[in-house]
């Protein structure tokens, strides 16, 4: 089995001191190094922005539609969450 390398670029950030000092602390906790961490860590946000912002899309594109959740679905909803309905 054979594998490759993704391609991978250089960016440069400017980060706070203090921010800098916690990650190569927790680099050093974890024995990982500080380009795996900061990778992981915008992979993770990026993934969630991304899936954010495809969900507020595919919101926008049913309301404009007219397509919205019923009174039902929403008393419901309410419930799922221990609220009430504020009618």
């Amino acid at each position: 089995m054979t594998t490759t390398a993704a391609s991978t670029t250089t960016m440069t950030i400017r980060l706070s001191t203090e921010l800098k000092d916690q990650l190569e602390a927790l680099a050093q906790a974890t024995g990982r190094n500080k380009t795996f961490l900061a990778q992981e860590a915008i992979r993770r946000y990026v993934e969630v922005e991304s899936w954010q912002l495809a969900s507020i899309q595919r919101g926008i594109q049913d309301a404009d539609a007219g397509r919205f959740a019923t009174d039902e679905e929403m008393r419901a909803l309410w419930a799922e969450f221990g609220l009430e309905d504020e009618e």
